[in-house]
């Protein structure tokens, strides 16, 4: 994925669906779609199915899961889903992650070689694009790249064919930073760091892109306080907001308001708006998820709404 083409979006049109990846983290578990969001036997239930269905054939090219979302369920659903079409839809591509066990929480080289053919097996494929290491907290760059280690096991999945790219996914910067500076990944992705509230990603993000990876920008809305046009949202990134934070999110949505738009619509519009940003992840949780997307998609944003945001000057969390 090193050397990908960034032509950068366009000043002040919808964002395109080539740069949008469907997060299924949810999928497959309770609340997903249905009460239990599984099956007796442990297997994903017929709606949440029916869902990774709806997402494979969206039009959107990039689908993001990981081995441990919903004990594996996520990936299962999206199995049966290619297994129902027949195959995954022309231009669609699912990219997985790994992470430590969840029952011994080793994250090394067997566990990445462990995980990842349980992950071919649930999705009925026979290599993948692109593979994460996953939030390797606790692990360390020097660790994880040692033979026999978990970096190493990666880079002998890409030697091998098994994938095409290797990547690496966590939230914090200095843990980002650390793996991605042992100079071995294609891919990088991060998260509520780069959206109309926190620009602290910036630089890794704009020094990975000068080193011609790839680089996925994930949560855009930052749990939901840059989505949600109630005030009665106190949370960011899952954590208390800062009041900063808070003042910023009702000036947005101030702005949005006189302009006509949906506050999502403009997060979706910051958090692809860097020419070192290829895709930005957005998780889906439901149908209804899926075509309030594909609404915020089509938005177009003015350039006096643009403008007035920029008025505001830097988001209150930057590096």
């Amino acid at each position: 994925m090193r050397g990908t083409a960034r032509p950068g979006p366009a000043p002040h049109a919808a964002v395109a669906k080539s740069s949008i990846v469907l997060g299924t983290s949810r999928l497959g578990r309770s609340g997903t779609a249905g009460p239990a969001g599984r099956g007796d036997d442990g297997e994903p239930d017929a709606a949440s199915v029916d869902l990774a269905v709806a997402m494979l054939t969206a039009g959107y090219p990039l689908i993001d899961t990981a081995n441990g979302y919903a004990g594996g369920r996520s990936e299962r659903a999206l199995g049966l889903a290619v297994r129902e079409l027949g195959g995954l839809p022309e231009g669609v591509s699912v990219v997985s992650k790994v992470g430590a066990d969840p029952d011994t929480g080793r994250l090394d080289g067997e566990r990445v070689r462990r995980a990842f053919g349980e992950s071919l097996e649930r999705l009925g494929v026979e290599r993948l694009p692109l593979y994460h290491l996953h939030d390797p907290h606790h692990l360390g760059p020097v660790v994880a790249a040692a033979p026999g280690g978990a970096v190493d096991a990666l880079v002998g999945l890409r030697d091998e064919g098994l994938v095409d790219a290797i990547g690496v996914a966590t939230g914090p910067l200095d843990e980002l930073g650390d793996f991605f500076g042992l100079g071995v990944f294609d891919a990088m992705l991060t998260h509520n760091r780069f959206t109309l509230a926190d620009r602290s990603a910036e630089p890794l993000i704009r020094s990975a892109g000068e080193q011609g990876a790839t680089v996925f920008n994930a949560a855009p809305f930052g749990g939901g306080l840059l989505a949600d046009a109630s005030p009665a949202r106190r949370s960011y990134a899952y954590r208390p907001a800062r009041p900063e934070v808070l003042g910023r999110a009702e000036e947005l949505r101030r702005l949005c308001a006189e302009a006509g738009v949906p506050l999502g619509a403009l997060a979706l519009h910051a958090a692809t708006a860097h020419p070192s940003i290829d895709h930005v992840v957005v998780g889906v949780s439901s149908l209804q998820r899926l075509e309030e997307l594909d609404a915020l998609v089509a938005v177009e944003l003015s350039p006096t709404l643009l403008a007035a945001v920029e008025a505001l000057g830097p988001p209150p969390l930057a590096a």
